[in-house]
């Protein structure tokens, strides 16, 4: 496609995600370069119902999508290959203009897209705002499978004594569908030991505080989503550790073959069983992903201890992500 303006956008047809396009759209995902955790469909699938995404499909080249936060609608960068990328941000941009008289307005676009569409000029009339509390950790995968070198060293001493602790009575088990209801009663137990503590309270780039529990909320209902589709499962990795035959710690991630990356979309642990975090964190990656050149831990939601966690395993770098919007734009 050359010429965005070939198609007509009043004919765009937006359709609820579902969970038959997290195998029917992966491929669009993997197109271009794109180090974010949204560079893979399973968080389209989680966040679908909390930000109401929607998608259309578009020459069968090219994924647009749209999601409403807080009441302001708005998109994610376009779905396509590198080299079409602003012909059909053109074509998204005419969407919103012209359908949906409102500014295009484009939520956690990755840097890598952002930079195409600089060097192409297509974001002169543009305010880019960078996310800076919003940025994936990025992580060297065999780093995080051996642990080894001084600057880990905590997090093999906690292993040793989880090891130690309970020798011979955990073991490590990949997951299915068949161990849903472990999964469902493990997170319900978690999330009451959430609510009891008050730790959902974060602290934003501004340094304000916010209630993170109405987003891990909505995590927990895409991991109930997760269960509750067969569909989905065939391109998840999920992973847990059991302790006298109870279910202790699930990780659930996906993976994106262009990157060579491993996507860790959710991880849950008691927090009360020393080194069991580092347990599920080493061995999910050992058992899951052996392929994996990269990690991706996704951001920390504005928690101070997710943020200290997040840190303590010493990222390589990080997935920025950035706010784009149009200026100047009159209906």
């Amino acid at each position: 496609m050359k010429d965005d303006k070939q198609i007509d956008v009043h004919e765009l047809r937006f359709e609820p995600f579902c969970c038959q396009d997290v195998d029917r759209l992966r491929d669009y995902y993997f197109m271009r370069p794109n180090r974010t955790c949204d560079s893979a469909p399973l968080d389209s699938f989680i966040w679908r119902n909390y930000y109401d995404v929607k998608k259309c499909v578009v020459n069968e080249d090219c994924v647009l999508m749209t999601e409403c936060d807080d009441g302001i609608m708005a998109a994610a960068i376009p779905l396509c290959r590198e080299a079409d990328l602003p012909v059909y941000f053109r074509l998204l941009e005419r969407y919103f203009n012209e359908v949906l008289k409102k500014p295009l307005i484009i939520f956690l676009a990755d840097e890598e897209g952002v930079e195409v569409l600089r060097k192409a000029g297509e974001l002169d009339d543009y305010e880019v705002r960078e996310e800076k509390d919003l940025k994936d950790y990025l992580y060297d995968a065999e780093s995080l499978r051996t642990l080894a070198g001084r600057k880990l060293a905590k997090k093999r001493n906690h292993i040793h004594k989880f090891e130690e602790a309970y020798d011979g009575r955990w073991e490590y088990r990949t997951l299915s569908s068949a161990d849903k209801l472990d999964i469902l009663s493990y997170l319900t137990s978690w999330k009451l030991k959430k609510d009891e503590t008050g730790e959902g309270m974060g602290i934003d780039a501004n340094e304000e505080s916010f209630d993170a529990m109405e987003s891990l909320d909505a995590e927990i209902l895409g991991v109930h989503d997760i269960l509750n589709n067969d569909c989905v499962f065939d391109h998840v990795r999920i992973g847990g550790i059991y302790i006298d035959g109870s279910l202790r710690a699930f990780s659930i991630g996906n993976y994106n073959p262009m990157e060579q990356m491993a996507i860790i979309d959710i991880e849950k642990a008691d927090p009360d069983i020393v080194g069991l975090y580092q347990m599920i964190n080493r061995e999910f990656l050992v058992h899951e992903f052996p392929e994996a050149k990269l990690v991706n831990r996704e951001d920390d939601v504005g928690l101070p201890g997710l943020r200290r966690a997040k840190l303590s395993y010493y990222p390589i770098d990080y997935a920025r992500k950035y706010a784009l919007k149009q200026l100047d734009f009159k209906a």
